[in-house]
């Protein structure tokens, strides 16, 4: 099977290659992707990965992914953003944001998507120093990995429950379902800063 048709073929992939999936893992928390972090919550519950392995893994990607943005904000913030107009409207919310709320800023900026990218860019580009920054980073990395990783893993309890007689069809939608209604609720949230 080249591509998994069903969620129960998708999930053995997963079990098969999970080495594989803890480094695709890492690198998308790295750029703190929501749904594919929230799939391998919901992975964990299936047994197809370790659940304190995927917590370690996916801190670790947002805690290094913001210290790398941290530090091309420090060391190049200003000519880069001069070089890419199209980051700099969400550059300067973050900036604005940091300056007044640097500590709230750090504890949910990985949630809201418009923001997560740029921000540890943006505190790059602000007076935080690199100390401060790495403890509150390392703290609110943690705070997200286990918050939507175990969002994930409740999902999966909740809808083994819901379909234990159900197709596997039916639970690849409500997956679906699922990850979509995280994206809706992380655009709203986004809206709500941009306006704060």
């Amino acid at each position: 099977m080249l591509f998994p048709t069903d969620l129960a073929s998708f999930l053995d992939v997963i079990r098969q290659h999970g080495e594989a999936a803890y480094s695709f893992l890492f690198a998308y928390a790295a750029s703190h992707s929501l749904l594919l972090v929230l799939f391998g919550g919901y992975a964990a519950h299936s047994g197809a990965l370790k659940l304190g392995t995927l917590i370690a893994v996916c801190w670790a990607g947002s805690f290094f992914g913001d210290v790398f943005r941290f530090w091309i904000g420090r060391k190049y913030g200003t000519g880069l953003l001069k070089r890419m107009p199209a980051l700099e409207r969400h550059v300067r919310i973050a900036t604005r944001l940091a300056e007044r709320h640097y500590v709230w800023m750090i504890m949910i900026h990985r949630f809201p998507h418009g923001i997560r990218g740029v921000a540890a860019f943006a505190y790059g580009m602000s007076r935080l120093s690199w100390p401060g920054f790495l403890a509150l980073n390392f703290i609110a990395a943690g705070v997200w990995a286990v918050s939507v990783i175990l969002i994930g893993y409740s999902f999966g309890q909740v809808s083994e429950k819901l379909m234990n007689d159900a197709s596997s069809t039916l639970g690849l939608v409500m997956l679906v379902a699922f990850l979509g209604l995280s994206w809706l609720l992380s655009r709203r949230l986004e809206r709500a800063i941009e306006r704060g």
